[in-house]
């Protein structure tokens, strides 16, 4: 399994309603091979967090770079772009147990 996480710091004054659109729209993707996928925005329990996270856990390589691909995930990634000062991205494998 791969896992996936982006974090990503936002602008000030980022559009907030606009950032929960996409946060919808991204819980909405339909991408083969998806196992688990999970949204969100900081609850702000510490200072200096990131803003913006996904977890998302793919069946294998190929799956997480269909995602990768995905027009509707490309589309919603556009439109968070003007919104995000800076983004942190790894995927690793996660050991069968």
């Amino acid at each position: 399994m791969i896992r996936n996480v982006v974090l990503a710091k936002l602008k000030t004054g980022y559009d907030v309603a606009e950032v929960e659109q996409i946060q919808h729209g991204l819980r909405n993707l339909n991408c083969p091979g998806t196992v688990r996928y999970t949204v969100g925005s900081d609850a702000g329990l510490r200072e200096g967090n990131w803003d913006f996270v996904i977890v998302a856990d793919f069946e294998d390589a190929a799956s997480y770079q269909g995602y990768d691909e995905d027009a509707e995930h490309n589309r919603l990634r556009s439109r968070l772009a003007p919104f995000i000062d800076q983004v942190a991205r790894a995927q690793f494998e996660i050991p069968a147990s």
